[in-house]
């Protein structure tokens, strides 16, 4: 291949990545573009109900009628199941719209900005940069079914950070993402989940107990030796990264440490860059023993002398087990420990009435 030939491929490749990602672009602006629609929809349906006595006899007639007409002259979409929708995300979301911009995070430049400013019925809404609808009519419509005000915030702000996928939105939903991280919070650490979502500082932020590894497809009972669990999580490794939540770069399995002529080996090895540190997972089977943390402490203690970098913080070592005692982590670990933590893991999806009494009795 001669040298014209490799530069009129560097030209092609780039703009082929510039039409992709105009592409992309397009398609978020046309999906905020009918998410906003939606709410005026559901805005100018509201307020004709309120015209008509908010009777629910006129309500549903209109509803019917509108659904006839606008599908007649758009197509699909227009149900009265779906009117009713746009209905609701305006009565949910427009008490959210008035709320002071301090509880969103600033827009970054990728993401389209919009708010509506509280429009009269003969005023348009406003574009302000005080709020953002950067998901899917998919995602609102999951999200509306959620009725904890506080805990749908946390999941919108999540899928909006995160960039969810719909199907990602439901298993963090399904797994109960937001009452395992409200566990290790006080009130006012709920709170700011709510208002933030969650934002990683320190260790004690990452951790999330019980750890929920439904996708490996492994049985409630450990009727399965610790490698298998591993090369589960192997096979599976973009949902377990997703599970152990933000920043998370895969480094290596099995990584051995030498002790002269002794050789250990860790079962799973990542680093966090939030916190740039180290992250170090040993997978126990059965019930946590005080030899499996004095040993995940040697492991903690190798790294942070011999592999940590001057700018890097302390290594973080995390105990997955199937059962623990708390009084054995406690007693076992130094009072003012901030590296060592020991949480349980479940391969099937918990109820969220088991995860309510998790929380009550912490």
């Amino acid at each position: 291949m001669n040298k014209d030939t490799n530069i009129h491929n560097d030209l092609f490749e780039r703009i082929a990545a510039l039409i992709t990602e105009a592409r992309r672009q397009t398609v978020r602006m046309i999906d905020t573009a009918m998410v906003c629609t939606y709410y005026e929809i559901g805005r100018y349906i509201v307020e004709d109900e309120q015209d008509g006595k908010a009777r629910a006899e006129y309500g549903k007639a209109v509803l019917k009628d509108l659904s006839k007409r606008l599908t007649a002259r758009f197509g699909r979409g227009f149900s009265v199941d779906n009117l009713q929708n746009m209905r609701n995300f305006y009565t949910e979301y427009a008490p959210v719209l008035q709320t002071s911009s301090e509880k969103y995070e600033t827009p970054s430049r990728k993401s389209p900005v919009i708010k509506y400013e509280t429009p009269s019925r003969k005023s348009p809404a406003k574009v302000s940069p005080e709020y953002r609808f950067t998901l899917s009519w998919s995602h609102y419509l999951k999200l509306m079914r959620i009725k904890d005000p506080q805990e749908r915030r946390f999941y919108e702000i999540e899928a909006r950070e995160n960039h969810w996928s719909l199907k990602e939105l439901e298993r963090q939903f399904d797994a109960s993402l937001y009452e395992r991280l409200s566990l290790s919070r006080d009130k006012e650490g709920i709170m700011q989940l709510a208002q933030k979502g969650q934002i990683v500082e320190k260790p004690e932020d990452l951790i999330k107990d019980p750890l929920i590894l439904e996708f490996t497809g492994l049985p409630a009972l450990p009727r399965y030796s610790e490698k298998r669990l591993e090369q589960h999580l192997i096979d599976n490794l973009q949902n377990f990264m997703l599970e152990l939540g933000k920043g998370f770069a895969f480094v290596g399995r099995q990584v051995r440490l030498s002790f002269g002529e002794e050789h250990y080996f860790v079962d799973l090895v990542f680093y966090n860059r939030y916190l740039q540190s180290f992250v170090l997972i040993d997978l126990k089977r059965g019930k946590l023993k005080h030899q499996d943390i004095g040993q995940m402490q040697m492991y903690v203690n190798y790294y942070d002398r011999e592999m940590r970098l001057p700018h890097e913080n302390p290594t973080i070592g995390i105990l997955l087990c199937r059962d623990k005692s708390d009084a054995v982590v406690e007693y076992t670990l130094p009072q003012d420990n901030n590296q060592i933590f020991a949480s349980q893991y479940q391969t099937i999806l918990p109820s969220k009435e088991e995860l309510k009494k998790l929380i009550q009795n912490k």
